[in-house]
């Protein structure tokens, strides 16, 4: 099995702006936002959202999960990038820097 690193370990960012103007707007970005939550996808900023991957195959599997997912009308973005990219992210609340996001410690079984 090939070691987990910075370049193998993804990150997957759900970028999303759905409408929310009518009742079942609303119902179809609350019922999305909550099934990426139920699949371990955790709020990074309003409408994005991030989930630790341990492998490619992975974040295939959670990628294909979100696309099931998608509602019938809105703008979804899926992105993948590696643990390395991610860790040279610079967050700030207003002028002060801010640490990342912790990498979750997620166990596999095989």
């Amino acid at each position: 099995m090939e070691r987990l690193n910075q370049y193998r370990v993804l990150w997957i960012l759900v970028f999303f702006d759905l409408p929310t103007e009518t009742k079942k707007d609303r119902k179809a970005h609350a019922k999305f936002r909550k099934e990426i939550m139920q699949d371990g996808f955790v709020m990074f900023q309003f409408s994005i959202y991030l989930r630790h991957c341990n492998s490619r195959e992975n974040a295939d599997v959670h990628m294909r999960r979100v696309k099931r997912l998608l509602p019938e009308k809105g703008h979804i973005g899926i992105l993948t990038i590696t643990d390395r990219q991610f860790g040279d992210i610079e967050l700030f609340i207003g002028k002060e820097i801010t640490k990342r996001p912790d990498t979750p410690q997620q166990l596999e079984l095989f």
